[in-house]
């Protein structure tokens, strides 16, 4: 329940340039979130690719931190605020997290924003299954 394997990182680069060409998304700060339902059977709900831009933090350890940050955040709610949302009849979810902050957050902080994104990922795919 608690793990982040292989199946779930979304690596396919035919999948990324879908993801983001085709893709919508949205900005909750630190964070921007680009997403995609695809119609393929997987063994996992969803996909998700984590980006913290050279641009922004030049030395590789202060990315590695925050991705390693981000990654505990999304294994620990995932379940829970993520995957339990997620409709099961619109397929394969891919899903990318782009930290887009200017600081280096503590985990607390990291955690938070990651769930309040979750809900509102929630939000915005909820009308559209009533729709239809």
């Amino acid at each position: 329940m608690y793990t982040f394997k292989k199946e779930e990182r979304l690596c396919s680069r035919k999948y990324l340039d879908l993801l983001f060409k085709n893709g919508s998304s949205f900005l909750l700060y630190p964070f921007r979130i680009s997403y995609i339902f695809i119609d393929l059977p997987a063994d996992v709900q969803a996909q998700v690719v984590i980006n913290v831009p050279k641009k922004r933090y030049k030395r590789a350890v202060d990315r590695n931190l925050l991705k390693r940050r981000i990654r505990e955040a999304y294994r620990l709610n995932k379940q829970e605020n993520f995957y339990n949302q997620l409709p099961t009849d619109k397929g394969l979810l891919l899903f990318s997290i782009q930290f887009v902050g200017k600081d280096k957050y503590e985990f607390e902080f990291i955690q938070k924003k990651l769930i309040a994104t979750f809900k509102r990922f929630q939000n915005l795919i909820q009308p559209n299954e009533n729709h239809q």
